[in-house]
C-alpha cells in the first residue's frame, strides 16, 4: 500500500492456521472415467504428431479434413502444444474462458493393469504394494467430521458427507473402521421411495461373532440411509437448475449403446442438490465404457465411434454443468476433476482399439482451476514397452486439491496419506483463488485487441489482434453514435496474432471505437481521428 509491501495473512500467521482448521463450503466433484481412458486420442501431442500417427494409424485423429483435432492453445511452448479430440468443443470453450487445467502423464509407479486393483489404488490413496481397507476421501471426511456416523446428521451438517452416484459405495469413501462416509443414490426421489417401501424392525441385539459384526455393519448403513433419505429429497425438491440445456444424445455416428449421455443427468442432479442447500463435500459421478480394446473408433472415420461419443458426453456434460453452476451463483464453490484407473497403450491394436496402458491426462474444471497445462506432451519416441512414461503421481493431484482447494490443515492432509506429495519438490500448482483469480490475464493473453498506433491518427493507424481458435473475426470502426462507419475485417482466421493497418483519412475528425468480435469474445479500443 502506497508503495510498501504488505502481507495481510502470512502463511505462518495465526489467521492462516485458523482458516486452515475451519470448514468451508467448497465442494469437490470427481468424474470417474470407468475402464481406462485413452489419453492420446483425448489430448493429441502436436509436437510428436507424425510419430503419434505412425504408431496408431488406424485410430489416429487427423490434423486435416472435416473433423481434425482442435488446437488447444497456440500460445503454449512447443512441448505443450496439444489438440483436443474434435468432439471436445465444450472443453475447448471452457479452456478459453480460463476454466480448465490439465495435468499430463498422471499414474502411479509400477502401474497395475487390473481394472479392480488400479481403481482400489486410486481410491485408497496408496501405492502399488499397499492394501488398505479405507479410502482417502473417507479418511479425510472422517477427520473433518469427527464422531461420524453416530453424531450425524447435525444442525450444522444435515447431509451425507459424501455422495456417490450409483448403486454402491466404492472404497474411496470407506473409513478406517466402520461404515462409509457416503451414501449412494441414482435419484433422490427414488432413493426416498426405496427406503420407505422396504424394511422390517431390526433385531434388538446381535451376537458377538463375525456374522453379528457383519449384520451390525449392514444395519448401521440402513440406519444412516434412512436418516438421509428424507433430507436428500427435501433439498432436491427445494433446488432447481437454470435454463441451461444438458446434452442427452451424441449427435453423430456411434454404436447404439454409446448414444445416450449417462453423465449429464448425474451432473444436473448434483447442481440441483447444491442449489437446494445440500452441504455434501465430495460427489463421485461415473461414466463407463472406456475399456476400448476393440471398436474404439469407426473403421471409416477415426474421429467417430465409441470413444468419440464418450468424450462428447464428458465435454458437453461438464460444459453444461459449469454454465449451470455459474447461473445458479455456485461456480466459485465447486471444483470438478476427472480420474481413470489407467490410460491406454501408445500403439493401437489390430481391432481398431487400444489395450491397457499407464499414464493419461487429468482434467480440472472450475473457476479455481489454474488454467493451462501442467507437464509436457508424452514423448512418443521414449516409451516403456509401448507405455507412456509417468510424469505425475495421482497423489500429487489429489494432494494439491485437498490442501489448496479444501484448505485442509496439515493433520487432515496426513489422514489422506498425501503429505509427501505436497512438499516443495512434489507440490503441483494447479489450484487458484476462485474469486481473486488470474482468469482475465489468462484470457486476455489469448484473445486481445491492441491499442491503435498512432492515436490520434490522421491518415494511417495500425493495431494487432490475437485469437486462440480458428474462428470468424469481425472488426469494425464505430462512431460516437454507435454507427458502423468502416468494416475493417470479416473472415475466418487461424489461431495466432495478426497486424492490420487502416486508412482513416476519409473520416470526419472525432472519437471512434475499434470493435472486435470473435465468437463470444468482444473487445474495443478508442481511436481519435484528427
Amino acid at each position: 500500500m502506497n508503495g510498501l509491501p504488505l502481507s495481510v495473512m502470512a502463511r505462518t500467521g495465526e489467521m492462516q492456521r485458523l482458516a486452515a482448521s475451519a470448514q468451508n463450503d467448497r465442494v469437490l466433484v470427481i468424474i470417474q472415467l470407468h475402464g481406462g481412458n485413452d489419453g492420446l486420442n483425448t489430448l493429441i501431442p502436436i509436437n510428436h504428431y507424425s510419430q503419434y500417427y505412425n504408431i496408431r494409424p488406424n485410430i489416429a485423429i487427423t490434423d486435416h479434413g472435416k473433423r481434425p483435432y482442435i488446437p488447444l492453445d497456440s500460445t503454449l511452448p512447443e512441448e505443450q502444444l496439444a489438440g483436443l479430440h474434435p468432439d471436445m468443443v465444450g472443453i475447448k470453450e471452457l479452456y478459453d474462458r480460463g476454466r480448465v487445467g490439465i495435468v499430463q502423464g498422471v499414474s502411479y509407479e509400477n502401474m497395475n493393469g487390473s481394472h479392480f486393483r488400479s481403481r482400489d489404488i486410486w481410491f485408497m490413496g496408496g501405492s502399488y504394494d499397499e492394501y488398505l481397507g479405507s479410502g482417502w476421501m473417507g479418511r479425510y471426511l472422517d477427520h473433518l467430521y469427527p464422531g461420524y456416523p453416530d453424531a450425524y446428521p447435525t444442525q450444522e451438517m444435515q447431509d451425507p458427507l459424501g455422495l456417490e452416484i450409483g448403486n454402491a459405495v466404492s472404497l474411496a469413501f470407506h473409513r478406517a473402521n466402520g461404515i462409509p462416509t457416503a451414501v449412494s443414490v441414482n435419484n433422490p426421489q427414488q432413493f426416498y421411495n426405496l427406503i420407505n417401501s422396504v424394511g422390517v424392525d431390526p433385531p434388538a441385539s446381535v451376537a458377538d461373532t463375525h456374522y453379528g459384526h457383519e449384520l451390525q455393519w449392514i444395519m448401521d448403513i440402513e440406519k444412516k440411509s434412512n436418516q438421509y433419505a428424507g433430507r436428500l429429497r427435501e433439498v432436491y425438491e427445494k433446488g432447481q437448475n437454470s435454463d441451461v440445456q444438458y446434452p442427452e444424445k451424441y449427435p453423430y455416428n456411434a454404436p447404439k449403446r454409446s448414444v445416450n449421455n449417462p453423465l449429464a443427468p448425474q451432473l444436473k442432479m448434483i447442481a440441483r442438490l447444491l442449489s437446494g442447500g445440500c452441504q455434501t463435500k465430495i460427489f463421485l459421478a461415473r461414466i463407463g465404457g472406456f475399456d476400448t480394446h476393440a471398436s474404439q473408433v469407426e473403421d471409416y472415420d477415426a474421429s467417430m465411434g465409441t470413444h468419440a461419443a464418450l468424450l462428447y458426453h464428458l465435454s458437453e456434460g461438464v460444459k453444461a454443468f459449469q454454465n449451470d453452476l455459474l447461473r445458479l451463483g455456485l461456480e466459485e464453490r465447486v471444483l470438478t476433476v476427472t480420474m481413470s484407473e489407467f490410460g491406454r497403450r501408445a500403439a493401437s491394436n489390430g481391432s481398431w482399439g487400444t489395450d491397457h496402458g499407464t499414464s493419461a491426462p487429468m482434467f480440472i474444471f472450475g473457476s479455481a482451476a489454474k488454467a493451462g497445462i501442467t507437464g509436457t506432451n508424452p514423448d512418443l519416441y521414449d516409451l516403456d514397452r509401448n507405455n507412456l512414461r509417468m510424469q505425475h503421481d495421482y497423489r500429487q493431484v489429489f494432494g494439491a486439491i485437498v490442501q489448496d482447494w479444501f484448505e485442509a490443515a496439515p493433520e487432515a492432509v496426513q489422514k489422506t496419506r498425501f503429505e509427501d506429495f505436497v512438499l516443495a519438490d512434489q507440490k503441483l500448482d494447479i489450484i487458484g483463488n476462485p474469486v481473486l483469480s488470474t482468469k482475465d490475464t489468462f484470457v486476455n493473453s489469448r484473445f486481445f485487441l491492441s491499442d491503435c498506433f498512432p492515436n490520434p491518427a490522421s491518415s494511417l493507424t495500425s493495431f494487432s489482434f490475437r485469437i486462440n481458435q480458428k474462428a470468424l473475426v469481425k472488426i469494425q470502426l464505430i462512431n460516437a453514435q454507435g454507427k458502423v462507419v468502416k468494416n475493417i475485417l470479416r473472415g475466418v482466421r487461424n489461431p495466432g496474432e495478426e497486424q492490420l493497418t487502416v486508412d482513416v483519412s476519409e473520416l470526419t475528425p472525432g472519437i471512434y471505437h475499434l470493435l472486435m468480435q470473435s465468437g463470444s469474445f468482444k473487445s474495443n479500443k478508442p481511436l481519435m481521428i484528427k
